[in-house]
């Protein structure tokens, strides 16, 4: 014998109620879940760190994930294609001649000895099959790495537009923070 049991409708009503509760809590908690992203924000110009960032780069693309790159004061370098002084006030035109025109005469960190630390590093990665910092970012840029250019450190330092690789966008602060708060980890070299 079956004993048929009659839902009340305010129960129902709370437990319906209960459940849309949970499914918009559900909702909210997916939406903070960082993407497959990180974030990578190089300030510096030297050769040994800009080389670490793209092999970080590099590597995170390998496992995955999608890359953002904010260059911002010294590390504007690392997009630099070319020196333009044409149109530019003393200052900037001193800023540029006192910075290297590209990657190709960037510095090491430490032990650089006007020049010969660099030209060491090339040298030494050269004979262990280790990519140069050139073909690192022409690699993560056919492999859609986003890379942006600071525009107000631009603007302080005077670097124009031409002066930089193609492809290159242009940002702030908000749209390196936008980018690395939706991802897993962000880095500051």
């Amino acid at each position: 014998m079956a004993i048929a049991i009659e839902p009340n409708v305010s129960d129902v009503l709370a437990l319906h109620d209960r459940l849309a509760a949970l499914e918009a809590r559900i909702a909210e908690l997916e939406e903070q879940i960082p993407d497959d992203k990180i974030t990578l924000i190089v300030f510096s110009g030297d050769l040994d760190r800009v080389l670490a960032a793209f092999v970080i780069a590099t590597g995170a693309l390998a496992m995955g994930q999608e890359v953002a790159m904010f260059f911002t004061f010294w590390g504007l370098t690392t997009l630099k294609k070319q020196r333009i002084l044409d149109g530019k006030t003393l200052p900037e035109k001193m800023m540029s001649l006192m910075t290297p025109a590209s990657t190709k005469g960037m510095g090491t960190s430490k032990m650089n000895f006007f020049g010969a630390g660099s030209v060491m590093l090339r040298q030494m990665m050269a004979a262990k099959n280790v990519e140069s910092v050139e073909s690192l970012i022409d690699l993560c840029q056919e492999m859609g790495v986003k890379m942006v250019s600071c525009e107000m450190s631009r603007d302080v330092m005077g670097i124009a537009s031409e002066e930089l690789r193609d492809g290159v966008e242009v940002g702030g602060a908000g749209a390196m923070l936008a980018d690395a708060l939706r991802s897993r980890a962000t880095f500051f070299i």
